[in-house]
């Protein structure tokens, strides 16, 4: 219990950016996990078929369902805005108040797109719990639930980037030092 409360003269702070901390690793952990099954699926299925001649279809379901997972998961709960590669040589040349207003207008864009196919998304989902995979007998509703999760959460990404933008708060690299940046792949 006392793990939980912060220490004396430490803020409050400390246990929410604690609890934070948590909530990122279990949310890392998930492609993870995801990722580990993959493998070991792979396995069974060359040792299955090239050992006991016996090929399995269950592990190239599963292979697929956990893939889709990965990648959707992955980018919406686990990627940082940070992490994420962009092709931006437009965006690193104008003026910050231009960049500024470009991510205005992209998180805008997303937030619209987005908004705007959740109903048929869950709509789709919800409609799927009729059909069933082929070998493991998973719902489909519960396959492609992952794509609610991804969608809402841009969805809360890129409403949360708009507001820091909106408020003057967006990222501090507003005059990026691209000197940096490695011209070794153009000069060979």
């Amino acid at each position: 219990m006392s793990a939980l409360r912060p220490s004396k003269g430490k803020p409050m702070q400390n246990t929410s950016r604690r609890w934070r901390n948590v909530a990122r690793r279990l949310a890392d952990a998930v492609p993870a996990l995801l990722l580990a099954a993959m493998f070991l699926a792979f396995i069974v299925q060359v040792f299955m078929r090239y050992v006991l001649n016996h090929p399995v279809g269950w592990t190239v379901e599963l292979c697929v369902i956990a893939w889709l997972w990965v990648v959707l998961w992955g980018q919406s709960v686990s990627a940082r805005e940070e992490d994420e590669i962009r092709f931006d040589i437009i965006y690193g040349a104008v003026r910050p108040k231009v960049r500024r207003v470009f991510r205005i207008l992209f998180s805008l864009f997303i937030v619209g797109i987005y908004a705007a196919s959740l109903p048929d998304v869950l709509s789709y989902i919800s409609f799927m719990k009729i059909e069933k995979t082929a070998y493991m007998k998973i719902p489909f509703s519960y396959v492609f639930s992952v794509f609610a999760i991804f969608t809402a959460v841009t969805i809360l990404r890129y409403g949360w980037i708009l507001i820091k933008e909106l408020r003057g708060q967006g990222p501090e690299d507003d005059n990026p030092d691209l000197t940096h940046v490695a011209r070794k792949d153009f000069s060979e």
